[in-house]
């Protein structure tokens, strides 16, 4: 019976997600026509009954930039933020299980803030309120999105666009931070960097050496008994980030592990309701939802 059931099960959540609206941000690029199919942009828009636009997040799970934790990390995060009165865009970027590596992952991200932006009006966004969130490796891709954002990927493949890619806010959760050998995450160090991990290489993506003077407001959480991603890694990147005197809040557990998301049934959200009682209030200080 287990296995009929688990099939039936796969078959219903592959049905859901072909029925969601997708973007294929990569679709009118004559550059990219062989990754089309690999990074996908999945919107849910909120339009508020006053008017008023709304901030948007770009959601990208996690999943050690091999494959992606979609279900609990993507769609649980969107129906949050829309609940919250926040438009929100699940990612599928590219990763190495499709055979992708750096800079593929950055591309996906600045396309995407970059086709929000430009839709803005459309989707009665403010486009000035624009953030990203991730979890594991995509927490390293938001902050690489935060700390890159300056220097557009995208020219590079022959988009040029009149619009930021940098977000105005992140939000990287139990992430991926450092590649140095003491506490990388090395799945997803290898994923990323595939070949070439040279020391260079290994300083270039730890996010604790590239934090920049206008890094964008950042919500940072971790829990200390983190089986994956060494709580180290969180430990590292708000150093640096009161190093550089950025806006930010560290928030972090004892228990609570890894994964969880904001799937409604985990421990850590039974526990702590983080979602609701830590970073609601924060987006609320930053001036992003009212």
């Amino acid at each position: 019976m287990k296995k009929p059931l688990l099939a039936l099960l796969l078959f219903c959540s592959l049905t859901l997600l072909f029925a969601r609206e997708r973007i294929f941000l990569w679709e009118d690029v004559p550059s990219m026509e062989v990754n089309v199919r690999d990074t996908i942009l999945y919107p849910s828009v909120v339009r508020r009954q006053d008017g008023k636009k709304t901030a948007a997040v770009v959601i990208c799970p996690g999943g050690s930039y091999h494959h992606l934790g979609m279900p609990h990390e993507g769609f649980a995060s969107q129906e949050w933020f829309n609940s919250v009165g926040v438009s929100a865009f699940v990612l599928r970027y590219r990763v190495a299980y499709n055979h992708h590596h750096h800079p593929a992952m950055l591309e996906d991200i600045q396309m995407a803030i970059a086709y929000i932006r430009e839709h803005a009006d459309e989707y009665n966004i403010d486009p000035e309120k624009i953030g990203a969130i991730g979890y594991s490796a995509g927490g390293h891709l938001v902050t690489m999105a935060g700390a890159f954002g300056t220097k557009s990927e995208l020219e590079k493949l022959g988009v040029y666009t009149a619009v930021s890619v940098r977000p105005d806010f992140v939000m990287p959760i139990y992430p991926v931070v450092s590649m140095q050998d003491d506490i990388a995450h090395r799945r997803s160090r290898k994923s990323l960097l595939h070949q070439d991990q040279s020391q260079e290489r290994k300083d270039r993506f730890s996010m604790e050496l590239q934090i920049p003077d206008d890094m964008p407001p950042t919500f940072l959480l971790a829990c200390e008994d983190d089986s994956v991603v060494l709580f180290e890694n969180s430990l590292r990147l708000d150093a640096a980030l009161t190093a550089k005197n950025i806006p930010h809040l560290f928030v972090h557990y004892q228990q609570g592990d890894h994964g969880f998301g904001m799937k409604k049934n985990s421990a850590i959200m039974k526990a702590q309701h983080w979602n609701d009682e830590k970073l609601l209030p924060w987006l609320k200080k930053i001036g992003m939802i009212e």
